[in-house]
C-alpha cells in the first residue's frame, strides 16, 4: 500500500523503513551539539591552496576523478569549507610563468591545476581533524588518484585583502563564487622570518594598492602558510617556508593574457628592490568549467607538425 505522500515510504519513516536495512551509525546527535558552539562567521580566515601536476598520460582520468568525486568528497562536503574553485593553466599560460628558477615549481611550468578553498575563520583545527580522517578513508576505499604530484599544497591563514575599488564590489568571501575570468598565483619569500611582517605591510599599504589601481584585478588576498599535521597523507609533502612565505591570489575580471606584459610582469623586480624578499612564482590561471574536460587537451606541448 502506498503512503499518502505518493511514495512507498512514510513521511516519518526510519532508515530501516526506507531501505529495509538497519541504519549506519552516523552519530547525528553530535551534529546539533557541534553546531551550537564555536565561531561561524563568513570571513575566509583560512584557505587550502593546492597546485597539482597530473602525471603524463593521466590528464583526463585525473580531471574526471577530481571533478566527479574529489572536489565534493575530498573538499566541499567537509565541515567549514564554504567555497571552492578550480583553475587551470594551459600550456600557453604555463609559458608565461616566472621566475625561471623557482623554489616552488621545478621546472616553473609544473602544476597544471590549482584548487582554492575558503575555510571559516577560527575553524582550522576542526576542519583538519575531519580532513585527515576523510582522506584516510578515501585512500582506504580506493578513491584517491595517485597519478599526480602535489607541487604546492598548503593550508594557509588569512593575512590581508586589498581591494581595487575600496568598499565597492564583491568581498573576499565572495571571491570563489564570483565569476572571475582569471587568477594569478604569486608566492613571495621574505628575506628571513623577521622580515615577513615588514614585507606584508609594504604589500598591503603600498605595492598592491598601486598595482591594482586601474587594473582588471579586483582584489588580492594574502595568506601565510601553516604546517601540515604529522598524520597527513604521505603523498603530500610538508609545507615549506612556514615562517617566511606569503601566498597572494590576484582575482581578475579578464583573462590574464589580456594585459600580462604591462600588469603582471616585473613583480620580481618590485619586491627585490625593497630588500625584503624574493618572488618565487608568478603563475596565471583561468577557471575550469565544472563537469567538463575543457582545456585538458591543452595542458601539454602541441605535437610537432609532420
Amino acid at each position: 500500500m502506498r503512503s499518502e505522500n505518493g511514495g512507498g515510504t512514510p513521511k516519518d519513516g526510519t532508515e530501516k523503513e526506507r531501505t529495509g536495512a538497519a541504519p549506519e551509525d552516523t552519530r547525528p546527535g553530535a551534529y546539533a551539539e557541534l553546531a551550537s558552539v564555536g565561531p561561524y562567521g563568513v570571513r575566509p580566515g583560512h584557505a587550502l591552496i593546492t597546485m597539482v601536476e597530473p602525471h603524463p598520460g593521466h590528464e583526463y582520468s585525473y580531471n574526471r576523478w577530481y571533478e566527479d568525486d574529489h572536489y565534493i568528497a575530498g573538499a566541499m562536503a567537509m565541515p567549514w569549507i564554504y567555497a571552492g574553485r578550480r583553475w587551470v593553466a594551459t600550456r600557453e599560460l604555463q609559458l608565461l610563468r616566472y621566475p625561471a628558477e623557482s623554489a616552488v615549481a621545478a621546472p616553473v611550468t609544473t602544476g597544471c591545476y590549482l584548487s582554492t578553498y575558503w575555510i571559516t575563520e577560527g575553524r582550522y583545527d576542526e576542519h583538519m581533524k575531519w580532513t585527515v580522517g576523510i582522506n584516510r578513508r578515501l585512500n582506504r576505499d580506493g578513491r584517491v588518484h595517485h597519478g599526480r604530484t602535489h607541487v604546492f599544497t598548503a593550508f594557509q591563514d588569512h593575512a590581508a585583502t586589498v581591494y581595487r575599488d575600496g568598499a565597492a564590489g564583491p568581498r573576499d568571501h565572495h571571491a570563489l563564487d564570483h565569476p572571475y575570468a582569471g587568477l594569478v598565483l604569486e608566492v613571495v619569500d621574505a628575506a628571513g622570518p623577521e622580515r615577513r611582517d615588514a614585507l606584508l605591510a609594504w604589500l598591503r599599504t603600498r605595492h598592491l594598492p598601486e598595482r591594482l589601481r586601474g587594473s582588471a584585478a579586483a582584489m588580492v588576498t594574502v595568506f601565510r602558510p601553516t604546517p601540515l599535521p604529522g598524520d597527513r597523507m604521505t603523498y603530500v609533502k610538508q609545507v615549506e617556508g612556514v615562517d617566511t612565505r606569503l601566498t597572494l591570489l590576484w582575482f581578475l575580471e579578464e583573462d590574464p593574457r589580456e594585459d600580462w606584459e604591462r600588469r603582471y610582469t616585473g613583480l620580481c623586480d618590485a619586491v627585490a628592490a625593497t630588500g625584503l624578499g624574493r618572488v618565487e612564482l608568478v603563475a596565471p590561471f583561468i577557471p575550469t568549467i565544472p563537469g567538463t574536460d575543457r582545456y585538458v587537451d591543452r595542458l601539454r606541448e602541441e605535437p610537432a607538425a609532420s
